[in-house]
């Protein structure tokens, strides 16, 4: 099992800055990547940025060039620095993490959880 713990989320005016992070423990040798998504009200829940175990990055177009992710040298916590926020930045954030297991021909994945981290851009 894996457990994820995230902080960093608050309020943040346009324009303004916020870092996310999140410490997975448990089984961390089990994941394969870890990232955030993010829900906003009425909407469904969309991934915002990936990184693998190997160091490659993906990001939702939404946050291209404003959203950096990164891990730290253990590779059990990362992070989300958030810049140039925007109010349709405004949802609550998760963080992700998967495995997967079984046998070359039927790999299934799980996924992890954190519980949401509020982050608001208002002014």
């Amino acid at each position: 099992q894996v457990q994820l713990e995230e902080s960093g989320g608050g309020l943040v005016q346009p324009g303004g800055s916020l870092r996310l992070s999140c410490a997975a423990s448990g089984s961390i040798f089990s994941i394969n990547a870890m990232g955030w998504y993010r829900q906003a009200p009425g909407k469904e829940r969309e991934l915002v940025a990936v990184i693998t175990n190997g160091g490659f990055t993906n990001y939702a177009d939404s946050v291209k060039g404003r959203f950096t992710i990164s891990r730290d040298n253990a590779k059990s916590t990362i992070y989300l620095q958030m810049n140039s926020l925007k109010p349709e930045d405004t949802a609550v954030y998760y963080c992700n993490a998967y495995t997967y297991a079984g046998p070359p021909s039927y790999q299934l994945r799980r996924d992890y959880w954190g519980q949401g981290t509020q982050v608001t851009v208002s002014s």
